[in-house]
């Protein structure tokens, strides 16, 4: 679409929505897990033939799924539009990055810079990292630092715990090769042997910096995490099957992986972090109350943070009650439970059309009416991207003075 067809649509859309745009769900395949069947599809919607099944759905998102087969406009959000026109919200933020993200935000950042979803499996996913960015930056690609939060209410699945890292003798003892013969072998999923699992407990979260090896559980997750889709799968045999090789090598430079083979990889690892021996201490994240935003109506607690890469929060409103929001930028909200409305926006939970809206600056940033007009609390989770929420909590090193 021309750009200057593009601004048209987007400032006509803005106009009407007062500075809020209501989003489409962005549906992503993967083909190496079978579904949870937990993201309220109707059960034959969930396999796509040899794109896999869908097992996730990214929110606001202005990131292409870097799937080996899929649509070209795999993972981007669009725009709901009264006018019918198809309109992705990567192409609203290219042609109106001033009037969504703020004419100062948009002037030293490239894009919103961050990526939200929700992933559901029934299986574990399986052991991998996310690339830092001196590894993916020759691709052209981003890093991807993340975090999780396990919402409420819904099954945990088979495997409700996450393995993360490795034993920290294998970094003290610079025994890292340990991990190298399940790599060359590709046989079987005894790799998580070296790794320590962790309880998901609903209503809590992690935080995972680039470069550090997990195999996440059942549970339904909504993620946030920087604007990226690398990774590097280390486990050879998932779900009873053995996924393909090429996982493993999807973001090594392809002379690294020539020169090094499979230790290309093992080159890629934060095997400090990964080695932690305090890594829930210092990675587990509970909600934290923001003190400062409670009102007779509700309140808002930060469940993304420790780092400024992004961050998020969850509001919590009281049936038949409202709260006034002020935010600092721009950010986009998941209605996860009950029903109300968001600066006059209807909307509502597990309904497709009411619970996706992206939150420009101009609007963040001066007080919004959210009111519940149900019976049950009203949950709205928040997303923000980089360097909106400065003052976002972090979690105190421990031990301490280490």
């Amino acid at each position: 679409m021309e750009p200057s067809k593009a601004r048209a649509i987007v400032e006509k859309a803005l106009i009407q929505g007062n500075g809020i745009l209501r989003l489409k769900p962005a549906w992503v395949a993967r083909d190496f897990l079978p579904p949870g069947y937990r993201l309220g599809l109707r059960e034959e919607e969930y396999d796509v033939g040899e794109r896999g099944y869908i097992c996730e759905r990214w929110l606001a998102s202005v990131t292409k799924a870097d799937n080996r087969i899929g649509p070209p406009d795999e993972g981007l959000s669009y725009l709901a539009l009264d006018s019918g026109e198809q309109l992705t919200l990567k192409e609203a933020v290219e042609v109106a990055g001033a009037e969504i993200m703020g004419a100062e935000y948009a002037r030293t950042h490239k894009g919103l810079g961050r990526l939200a979803k929700i992933y559901d499996f029934a299986a574990r996913i399986p052991y991998h990292i996310h690339q830092r960015k001196e590894d993916v930056a020759p691709l052209g690609r981003n890093p991807k630092e993340e975090a999780y939060y396990f919402p409420e209410g819904l099954d945990m699945g088979p495997h409700p715990e996450t393995f993360f890292g490795v034993h920290p003798y294998i970094v003290e003892q610079k025994k890292m090769d340990l991990l190298l013969p399940h790599l060359v072998e590709w046989k079987d999923d005894l790799i998580l042997r070296y790794s320590r699992a962790y309880l998901l407990v609903p209503g809590e979260g992690f935080h995972l910096p680039s470069g550090v090896l997990h195999a996440p559980g059942t549970a339904v997750t909504i993620e946030l995490q920087e604007d990226s889709d690398v990774f590097a799968m280390l486990q050879a045999k998932v779900a009873g099957k053995i996924i393909s090789k090429e996982l493993l090598f999807k973001d090594v430079l392809p002379e690294k992986r020539t020169q090094l083979g499979e230790r290309a990889v093992l080159e890629q690892i934060d095997w400090e972090t990964s080695g932690d021996p305090y890594f829930y201490e210092n990675r587990h994240t509970a909600p934290i109350l923001i003190e400062e935003t409670q009102q007779e109506g509700g309140e808002e607690y930060w469940i993304y943070y420790n780092t400024t890469k992004f961050s998020g929060k969850k509001l919590v409103v009281k049936p038949g009650k409202s709260f006034i929001s002020v935010d600092k930028g721009v950010y986009n909200i998941l209605v996860w439970q009950g029903e109300g409305r968001y600066d006059g926006h209807p909307i509502k939970a597990r309904d497709f059309d009411q619970d996706e809206l992206l939150v420009t600056y101009a609007k963040a940033t001066t007080p919004i009416k959210v009111e519940n007009t149900g019976r049950e609390d009203l949950v709205i989770i928040k997303f923000f991207g980089p360097d909106i929420n400065l003052d976002v909590p972090m979690i105190p090193r421990y031990p301490p003075g280490s």
